[in-house]
């Protein structure tokens, strides 16, 4: 029985660490998508001059932040600045945090 258990257990601790560092995660990722409420809003919806970036794919807004980052031919006056703060991996986990914004995916 004791066998049964301790197996029960070592088999499920990695799932249960992996839940523990996608939480985590997602309270870094949010941590960090604050800093763009500055000109985006809070949500990332906000319109006017700045463009909204809430719930647009992914991999448009992860396209547009690695420009910014590693390119120095964008039009942009300060995101190439802002993007250069951030890893790759933070700015793909911000586009993927933007683009689920107002869709069923968000929670």
């Amino acid at each position: 029985m004791k066998t049964k258990l301790a197996l029960t257990f070592a088999l499920l601790l990695p799932a249960v660490t992996a839940l523990a560092d996608d939480q985590a995660n997602a309270a870094q990722t949010a941590l960090l998508a604050a800093s763009c409420a500055n000109c985006h809003g809070t949500d990332g919806k906000l319109a006017g001059v700045i463009p909204a970036i809430a719930n647009r794919p992914a991999t448009a807004l992860e396209n547009q932040l690695m420009e910014f980052k590693h390119s120095d031919s964008t039009r942009a006056t300060v995101m190439p600045r802002i993007a250069k703060g951030y890893s790759d991996d933070e700015l793909k986990a911000l586009a993927q945090y933007f683009s689920r914004i107002g869709s069923a995916q968000q929670r």
